[in-house]
């Protein structure tokens, strides 16, 4: 069941709730996301040593028992990606609307609050899907909250993140394009946290 129908299933929305209610429901999925991470993690490195077994073993008996281990592990990442999945998307939702809590709480302009039982229907479908990614999902849900670029920027702010941890992410980003190389990025990236660090030391 997911997040939203669970909400629903007592009476509640999720705009219902408080900042600090969406603040305990966000603990909980950040709690279950990572749990999940750890588990692809794990069975990753299951599948690492199972593949090498059956690069050293020659009979094919042993071979084919590795390889019927290696499937099975693979449906079991497939499902533990799919939880994972769905977790991101779920607290996703709860940081954003909680966000909006926050912004419309302090006075500041925002997004809507007022969401429909087709908005809810809508965002549930989107969650569920497999074929919606992160970044679509994200796309999305800020259009029926009616958030701008802004969010992204007001949900880093809010996250604690710094410039520092911001010139991170931006190598990451780098590296998914394709556009620098691990060992690169790193070095790149610790020059600039190093440089930063003195700039600021100097102050």
């Amino acid at each position: 069941m997911s997040l939203l129908d669970k909400l629903f299933g007592r009476n509640r929305t999720l705009t219902d709730l408080n900042r600090q209610e969406l603040r305990r429901e966000e603990i909980l999925l950040e709690k279950q996301r990572d749990r999940l991470f750890k588990k692809v993690e794990q069975i990753t490195a299951d599948k690492q040593r199972i593949f090498q077994q059956g690069a050293q073993q020659k009979a094919p008996e042993l071979r084919k028992a590795l390889a019927m281990q290696f499937e099975m592990k693979n449906q079991e990442q497939l499902m533990a990606a799919r939880e994972l999945n769905l977790r991101a998307k779920e607290l996703m939702t709860v940081s954003r609307l909680r966000l909006l809590k926050e912004t419309q709480e302090a006075g500041r302009s925002g997004g809507r609050l007022n969401l429909t039982d087709k908005d809810v229907a809508r965002m549930s479908q989107w969650i569920q899907s497999d074929q919606v990614s992160g970044d679509m999902y994200r796309e999305r849900l800020d259009t029926i909250l009616e958030l701008g670029a802004q969010a992204d920027k007001d949900a880093l702010a809010a996250s604690g993140l710094g410039q520092a941890g911001a010139e991170v992410m931006n190598m990451w980003n780098e590296m998914d394009r394709g556009a620098i190389r691990e060992d690169e990025a790193f070095t790149k990236a610790d020059e600039a946290l190093r440089k930063r660090a003195a700039a600021e030391g100097d102050v």
